[in-house]
């Protein structure tokens, strides 16, 4: 069932590449009885199999505590994709077919027996293919990652270079909690896998809205002239979230929303706006781009005046009155961790010089959408009266990321009549409307780059680091710190419009 996956648009210039064919492999699974193999893993392997994009031959074994049969995993597997397959209803003809490979592992990850039974289990496929290409997906708390490198390691599972086949080690984030444990995760790490082998997943950068960034920037000669600070105002990168913690207390009250959203996802969108052109899309440049500009990222002087923190309180959203986030349950009554975090960042380097980047992200606020807007400056002189041109605004190009996946383009127009009026109109490009081909989940893209090696979209440590070292020092800040309160159902709190006001500015309203 091998097949490379379809080539992009020919006309998108060196964006265009051709996919190499995935080898026969394994892929192990540690944490298996966790939500993200039956919510994330499982539905992205089962539609790689379905159009028939994983290798002729394959194995996923999933390694967890709980005992259970090869068989009753499956039946399992095959209720939560009932639930959470994007293609619906699951082809019962397809998943026979795709269970055949599904294996399962009994043993605690903290047992270096596990690893012994799990090397005879791979040693027994009969396929010498399939004992040395290995895929390591790490669906574990982080502080486990460096003892499961470890054990695979003692139990000749991997290495860095022993001339047979190949290993790959997936991670989710976060990735470490600030500089220091991130450094120590990756010592971890590499003491028994090259870097190259390491792949920290962002399950943001393989949305294709993401990935269209760079398209549109790079296949188009219409943005590049004005994509600099002569004609750049501003640039405003959101993500917003309706829900509150979602039943993660613990992980979240350690965590607040600066390090779980801004870190990564935000910080990754913003490094492919603000970057510049790599010499060719292979991972190793495009990955030095990114990581110049999270170097080159400077926060403002004035930390109380460039930053805002706020936690949501009681309210009313989407017709239903909701809890604070200390009400929430796990939290604790005193808790000061932010669900809100707004700041404004400068990037050093000759195109971006005086251009503001604003971020923000919030749980609680009034809908779900993630979204980066480049607001341009205003024309230094309009021939209309003030009258004529009262409602006009900054030019603007907005790249949807979610929930609407698609490209909007505001700029003033004449309005129909006997008078010149100018106003503010919107051309609007919608993935779902141009294109008949379905886009595929993020992880099964990303899933689908670890199998053929390709890192490209994927953080390398050294950006990982770049970001810890703009956050530490808001963390610092914001501990003694209380945030700000505001409302569910509120775009944060007033001290974030204030942050922009006294600038001149204000939050695009998504």
């Amino acid at each position: 069932m091998n097949q490379t996956a379809p080539t992009l648009d020919p006309g998108a210039s060196n964006l265009s590449e051709t996919r190499k064919p995935v080898d026969p492999c394994s892929i192990v699974i540690f944490g298996a009885s966790g939500d993200l193999t039956s919510r994330k893993l499982i539905p992205a392997f089962y539609h790689l199999f379905k159009e028939n994009q994983m290798p002729s031959e394959f194995r996923i074994i999933g390694v967890a505590r709980r005992e259970k049969s090869n068989e009753t995993w499956r039946q399992e597997l095959r209720q939560a994709l009932d639930q959470f397959s994007r293609t619906k209803p699951v082809d019962d003809k397809v998943w026979q077919e795709f269970a055949k490979h599904i294996f399962y592992c009994l043993g605690d990850i903290t047992d270096p027996a596990t690893y012994d039974r799990l090397e005879k289990l791979l040693s027994g496929f009969g396929n010498e293919a399939l004992r040395n290409n290995i895929l390591f997906y790490m669906a574990t708390l982080p502080s486990q990652f460096g003892l499961v490198a470890e054990q695979i390691h003692r139990a000749g599972l991997l290495h860095k270079d022993n001339g047979k086949g190949w290993q790959r080690i997936v991670v989710e984030k976060p990735f470490g909690h600030d500089l220091q444990s991130a450094q120590t995760l990756n010592t971890e790490l590499t003491r028994y896998a090259h870097e190259s082998q390491v792949f920290r997943i962002d399950h943001y950068l393989g949305k294709e809205t993401v990935q269209n960034i760079l398209a549109l920037r790079f296949a188009n000669q219409l943005f590049e002239p004005v994509w600099n600070s002569n004609y750049v105002d501003s640039v405003q990168i959101t993500m917003a979230e309706d829900v509150g913690i979602d039943g993660r207390a613990a992980f979240y009250d350690a965590t607040g929303a600066a390090r779980d959203v801004l870190q990564n996802h935000l910080f990754q969108l913003l490094a492919l706006t603000a970057m510049e052109e790599p010499v060719s899309f292979d991972a190793d440049s495009l990955r030095a781009e990114k990581e110049k500009v999270l170097s080159a990222i400077r926060c403002s002087g004035d930390l109380a005046a460039g930053t805002a923190i706020g936690q949501y309180a009681g309210g009313w959203q989407g017709g239903l009155e909701v809890r604070g986030y200390l009400e929430e349950d796990g939290i604790p009554p005193d808790s000061r961790t932010e669900t809100y975090a707004a700041i404004k960042l400068g990037v050093d380097t000759r195109r971006w010089a005086g251009v503001p980047f604003y971020l923000r992200t919030g749980k609680r606020l009034p809908r779900r959408v993630t979204e980066i807007g480049v607001l341009f400056k205003k024309a230094p002189h309009l021939p209309f009266s003030q009258t004529d041109t009262q409602e006009l605004g900054h030019n603007q190009l907005v790249i949807r990321v979610q929930p609407d996946e698609g490209v909007t383009l505001k700029f003033g127009s004449k309005v129909p009549g006997t008078q010149m009026e100018v106003r503010d109109v919107a051309m609007d490009f919608l993935y779902g409307e141009a294109f008949t081909e379905s886009s595929p989940e993020a992880y099964e893209r990303l899933i689908l780059d670890v199998l053929i090696g390709d890192a490209t979209l994927f953080p390398r440590n050294d950006e990982v680091e770049a970001s810890w070292r703009v956050i530490d020092p808001l963390e610092t800040f914001w501990a003694g710190t209380a945030p700000h309160l505001y409302r569910a159902g509120e775009w944060g709190p007033k001290e974030a419009d204030e942050m922009l006001a006294r600038d001149g500015r204000q939050w695009r309203r998504p």
